[in-house]
């Protein structure tokens, strides 16, 4: 695998651990982090303030189907499953478009959809 699928790989990871620590590691200080549909982060602050949501409880179950790379940039495809605050499952599948600046992500796009 590249340098930068497996940074991706470690960031993904993290958020399997909710380990915060590693989540940001990946990161530059200015990163930008743009839920299409949702809204947009700017920073390391707002990022790690919205790895964990308030709405779920635990951790997720993320499942990368597959990592493309071209140039800069690495897109990840795959699906999770999250364990609701109120009770019950949030399915869901994504695609993440992870964005370079050297070895560490600088943007992040995230377009993720709701099953059920």
């Amino acid at each position: 695998m590249s340098p930068r699928k497996d940074v991706v790989q470690s960031y993904i990871d993290g958020f399997r651990r909710t380990d915060h620590e590693l989540i940001l590691s990946c990161l530059t200080d200015d990163v930008v982090w743009v839920l299409h549909g949702y809204k947009t982060l700017a920073g390391k602050d707002a990022f790690d303030q919205e790895i964990q949501n308030d709405a779920f409880v635990g951790r997720p179950k993320l499942t990368i189907d597959r990592l493309v790379e071209e140039g800069d940039t690495v897109v990840a495809l795959g699906s999770g499953q999250a364990a609701r605050r109120d009770g019950g499952t949030l399915d869901f599948v994504f695609s993440d478009a992870f964005t370079f600046s050297g070895d560490k992500i600088s943007r992040l796009e995230t377009y993720q959809v709701n099953l059920g």
